[in-house]
């Protein structure tokens, strides 16, 4: 094993920023129920909205904000509970948007699992529909175009787990995010909804839309993390830069190489070594990786979103995930290219 690990899986989830541990640890020593009538719950209540606020400055969200566990809480919870009669999604979303749609319709997509084209045609008025988009795939890094969906009345909804805190957020009706993917910590995140109006209540806390108490220390230190991000993307896409041709020189192939996509995610196939043969080989080299969703990565089944985008089953098993954080660096780079190259010269023996 190498002495010290490499760690290129932030996409999955992302180490906490020094801010937020130490917002954390701060509400800690002094936290309360928010909900409770007292002096000290009441405090609790204008620290909780104080950090409801400060997150939606931070996005430039100007509309509602919903503490969740995260974002599949918050995609169950606005595709759920939505006040409309149709769900509309594409073939390359998050398993935890095609959990919860099981009828949904599936709209199609290119070779680059960007949505062709969306419009929507309500027969005999506006029959309520919400068509479900990730902002940033998070197995490709494909940004989808969602400003330029003609949606026709659709409200929009917007996973944007994977582009939160690093890109700006686009015009949706509802929006997911999760704290962990930005620095902030796992086990929470926000359902944004522009009108609270386009969801049944349902639960006691949050406005009448979530059960549950809040976990302020954890709110506290999503809002310090979101406060805290520095624009990290521009010396993020010069190393994927580095790394796409670093992987086609070695005979690899880069997923949707002409796309659209947010530096900070890549995919890679190495012909002729599957997928979790590479994992194995990378992890004791001591590099972190993945294949797909780390939610769905340890089934070993080939990702439904390569399927989408129409690679066969033997090409699309052989595909690994690179995901970088604020601190990667061309070292690290170049670290992954040196096991990439010798791993690749092996296979093709």
């Amino acid at each position: 094993m190498a002495a010290q690990r490499l760690y290129l899986d932030h996409a999955a989830t992302t180490p906490m920023l020094p801010a937020a541990k130490a917002a954390m640890v701060d509400a800690m020593d002094r936290w309360a129920n928010p909900s409770s009538p007292h002096a000290d719950g009441r405090a609790a209540r204008a620290t909780l909205e104080t950090a409801r606020a400060r997150i939606a400055g931070a996005l430039g969200w100007r509309g509602h904000v919903i503490f969740t566990s995260g974002a599949s809480e918050a995609i169950a919870i606005g595709l759920t509970r939505a006040k409309a009669a149709r769900v509309m999604t594409s073939p390359v979303e998050h398993d935890s948007v095609l959990r919860v749609t099981p009828g949904a319709e599936r709209l199609v997509v290119d070779a680059d699992g960007c949505v062709c084209r969306f419009r929507h045609s309500p027969e005999g008025g506006d029959d309520g529909v919400i068509v479900a988009i990730q902002h940033v795939n998070n197995e490709t890094g494909v940004i989808q175009p969602l400003e330029a969906l003609d949606r026709d009345g659709a409200l929009l909804f917007a996973d944007c787990a994977q582009s939160a805190g690093k890109l700006p957020m686009p015009n949706a009706d509802m929006i997911a995010i999760s704290a962990h993917k930005f620095g902030g910590p796992p086990g929470i995140g926000a359902l944004l909804v522009r009108d609270l109006g386009l969801l049944h209540a349902g639960g006691g806390q949050e406005q009448g839309y979530r059960a549950g108490t809040e976990n302020l220390p954890a709110i506290l230190a999503m809002a310090a993390a979101l406060e805290a991000r520095t624009d990290w993307l521009p010396d993020a896409k010069r190393l994927r830069a580095r790394l796409d041709a670093g992987v086609e020189a070695a005979g690899g192939q880069v997923v949707a190489r002409a796309a659209p996509r947010i530096p900070a995610i890549a995919s890679y196939r190495m012909p002729g070594l599957s997928a979790r043969a590479q994992l194995i080989q990378f992890d004791l080299a001591g590099i972190s990786v993945s294949a797909g969703s780390a939610c769905s990565s340890g089934s070993l089944k080939t990702s439904h979103v390569l399927h989408a985008m129409g690679w066969d089953e033997a090409a699309a098993g052989e595909v690994v995930r690179v995901s970088f954080g604020p601190q990667t660096d061309e070292a690290d780079v170049d670290r992954f290219l040196g096991q990439w190259t010798a791993m690749a010269a092996r296979a093709g023996r």
